[in-house]
């Protein structure tokens, strides 16, 4: 397991056409829910970047989800925003990591995105990326002694830049190690270099001494709200790293939608989510491709 090395040659822009999304196919099995062999459990986890050491306390905590679209069905009122990342059709070209790092002008060093690779549990090789899961029972926002981590109304887990102190209570206690440091002033502007290739920053950058993180490009959906446009349907108002997928690898939208990207894109698909077994309730779904024929299940 490794983190994926960057295509230095790879094509400019966020400029790939996104195609009406299809219903995706699949296995199906009765229940709402069946926990991962261990084989399956042991190569995921490391992939998404839990300790091995960790596997034995937390081997329940994966479950495949069958349909993940009925479990939270109705579930309260307004949009249940979610990300379906498929990792059937994942190609590990980084373009979601390169068009994050862009969009919220981040540092190489301290990405909000990033991409690893698992080359033998389903016979063929699997790209796992992981952002935030905005979690609806976040750990990091329980421990935070200031408030600087806190959920919005709308359920995404978000940072106050101003009141963060810097303790990093919220890093410790995140089960998914998706948070990262801002040591240093970044005073270059010029120094992204992602930009202006894979986009041009839309939000300000942090101060030296805060904990960032995904938003799932918060700044975005507020211009939804705004103007009416539909995150996962209008690319104005979807994450970055979704629109510039070439393969439809990941999707964002309403899960109370039944029609929106997400909805349909889990449909009769087995999804994982990350250690459930917390009551954490992760916003992120990871559709699980099939084995290939002869491969374990």
């Amino acid at each position: 397991m490794s983190e994926h090395t960057k295509d230095e040659h790879a094509p400019q822009g966020e400029q790939i056409p996104q195609s009406e999304p299809a219903p995706s196919g699949g296995p199906t099995q009765q229940g709402p829910t069946r926990e991962l062999d261990r084989r399956e459990f042991v190569r995921l986890i490391a992939g998404l970047g839990i300790s091995a050491a960790a596997a034995g306390w937390v081997w329940s905590a994966f479950l495949a989800h069958n349909d993940p679209a009925e479990e939270v069905n109705g579930h309260g009122e307004g949009p249940y925003w979610v990300m379906v990342i498929d990792l059937e059709a994942c190609i590990g070209c980084e373009r979601c990591v390169y068009a994050c790092q862009a969009t919220n002008d981040t540092d190489s060093e301290h990405r909000w995105n990033i991409l690893l690779t698992d080359e033998e549990t389903f016979g063929q090789p699997v790209f796992i990326t992981r952002p935030c899961m905005h979690c609806e029972h976040a750990p990091c926002v329980e421990v935070c002694p200031v408030a600087a981590t806190y959920h919005r109304e709308d359920g995404l887990v978000m940072m106050d830049y101003q009141r963060c102190i810097g303790c990093r209570y919220c890093m410790v206690a995140c089960p998914y190690g998706v948070r990262v440091f801002n040591w240093d002033d970044r005073e270059d502007e010029t120094d992204n270099e992602m930009v202006p290739t894979w986009g041009t920053p839309e939000i300000n950058r942090r101060p030296r001494g805060v904990a960032e993180k995904c938003t799932f490009c918060s700044q975005r959906i507020d211009l939804a709200y705004e103007t009416g446009l539909r995150p996962g349907y209008d690319r104005a108002v979807t994450p970055a790293c979704v629109n510039i997928c070439p393969t439809e690898a990941r999707r964002f939208g309403d899960l109370n939608d039944p029609e929106s990207p997400v909805s349909r894109a889990m449909k009769g698909r087995q999804a994982v989510v990350l250690r459930e077994n917390l009551g954490t309730h992760p916003r992120v779904y990871y559709l699980l491709p099939e084995a290939e024929e002869g491969e374990e299940a």
